[in-house]
């Protein structure tokens, strides 16, 4: 695809058109994270089988430690995805997100 700077600038120009200003960094993300994720479906399809042992492996880990937090009363729950997780984690087990000490 030869495209020159001019064609460029029109398609720019018609998508501000279409979409707005405040729309259209919105619409950049989503197509990029769009293209991030075929891209990495296309290079996991070999892989799949060993990804799927090792989710299976880590959800077994995690059960674990919920149901010694909560034999222990003492449990933390992620205020982004809602996990549970023992008190003295720093991170979230599910998500990774920080843990505030509030929570």
């Amino acid at each position: 695809m030869n495209l020159g700077p001019l064609e460029l600038i029109v398609i720019l120009v018609v998508a501000l058109l279409i979409f707005g200003p405040k729309n259209l960094p919105k619409l950049g993300k989503s197509l990029g994270q769009t293209v991030k994720n075929v891209r990495e479906g296309m290079e996991t399809d070999d892989d799949e089988p060993k990804q799927v042992t090792a989710q299976a492996t880590a959800t077994e880990v995690v059960a674990d430690s919920d149901a010694d937090a909560e034999a222990e009363g003492a449990v933390v729950f992620c205020s982004k995805c809602g996990a549970k997780n023992p008190a003295d984690s720093a991170f979230c087990s599910k998500c990774g997100a920080k843990l505030s000490a509030e929570e």
